[in-house]
């Protein structure tokens, strides 16, 4: 029995990064919450908020408390990752809800402390009772030695696991699941299976930009259509030049390259300055020279037509 108890003791233990979230969380919201209610002051007098923000602050924050810890035992960001506070003074191992004793004074301590510190800053900030220097430096030590007790509470819940902000180890209240959690069984073949593609569509974005397309289809086309006795004469030319090879219209400006095929002006012209090594996609002939078409094998081709 009690190797089971310390078993689920283990599975239950809420994870350290788990609670952090939920602090993350918390403060996004409230972040989120602010700004949606500073919206609402936008047509008013510039600045009208900047008096009374501490307060108004304050009674959002309580407003949220009221309706989280004090009814549902968790704040916000615990309950999206099914967390809840318990009595940690509590002898008995059932679960047991933090007291309204501890409720009151976890309002007290997060809500009236952040309170305090800003209205404090704001009066001793204030010309007329900047006399009052004692009691700004007592008040500098009283947050500085919170904020140190603080830092040591944080190194502590690191190694252990519990309590992860100073106000629930002075409570006495921390982090549970709400439901038992079974053991997690993590599988990686879905991982795995992206990282292979993730690897191989990187390494094909890298190669194809080196690979010339063009000149690889003309040696396929060369080699799946082979070359019956290709001749360079005027004849040839004549009964080849009806279509460009590249676009498969009527040439404009005829040009050819030194094969029997004939070629727009624009698009043999274009296609070399694009690829120095650019060949005939019909019979991969190089480029040696851009040649205008013979005016005599125009017209007959015109009047062949």
């Amino acid at each position: 029995m009690a190797s089971r108890e310390e078993n689920m003791k283990r599975t239950n233990r809420v994870l350290r990064i788990s609670q952090l979230d939920a602090l993350e969380l918390n403060k996004a919201l409230e972040q989120l919450v602010w700004s949606q209610f500073s919206q609402c002051f936008h047509g008013f007098k510039p600045g009208l908020l900047a008096h009374f923000e501490p307060e108004v602050k304050a009674l959002l924050w309580l407003f949220l408390w009221r309706f989280t810890i004090y009814s549902k035992n968790a704040t916000v960001g615990q309950s999206i990752l099914n967390i809840q506070y318990k009595n940690d003074f509590s002898p008995k191992l059932r679960y047991q809800p933090p007291s309204k004793n501890q409720k009151l004074w976890y309002a007290v301590c997060t809500i009236g402390g952040t309170w305090l510190e800003e209205r404090c800053y704001d009066l001793f900030r204030n010309r007329h009772l900047a006399s009052f220097g004692k009691a700004r430096q007592c008040i500098n030590i009283m947050v500085g030695l919170f904020k140190l007790g603080g830092l040591i509470n944080f190194l502590i819940f690191l190694q252990r696991g519990k309590f992860a902000t100073l106000t629930e180890r002075l409570l006495g209240i921390r982090s549970v699941f709400c439901k038992p959690q079974n053991i997690r069984e993590v599988g990686f073949e879905y991982m795995n299976r992206e990282l292979l593609w993730h690897g191989f569509a990187e390494f094909l974005i890298f190669l194809l930009p080196l690979i010339n397309i063009q000149k690889l289809k003309a040696k396929l086309s060369s080699w799946c259509i082979p070359l019956t006795g290709a001749s360079n004469s005027d004849n040839t030319l004549s009964t080849s030049g009806k279509q460009c090879s590249l676009c498969g219209e009527w040439p404009t400006m005829p040009h050819t390259i030194g094969c029997e095929h004939i070629f727009c002006y624009y698009c043999v012209k274009s296609s070399f300055l694009f690829d120095v090594y650019f060949t005939c996609p019909k019979c991969g002939t190089e480029v040696h020279s851009v040649q205008p078409l013979k005016s005599g094998i125009e017209m007959s081709e015109v009047n062949a037509l």
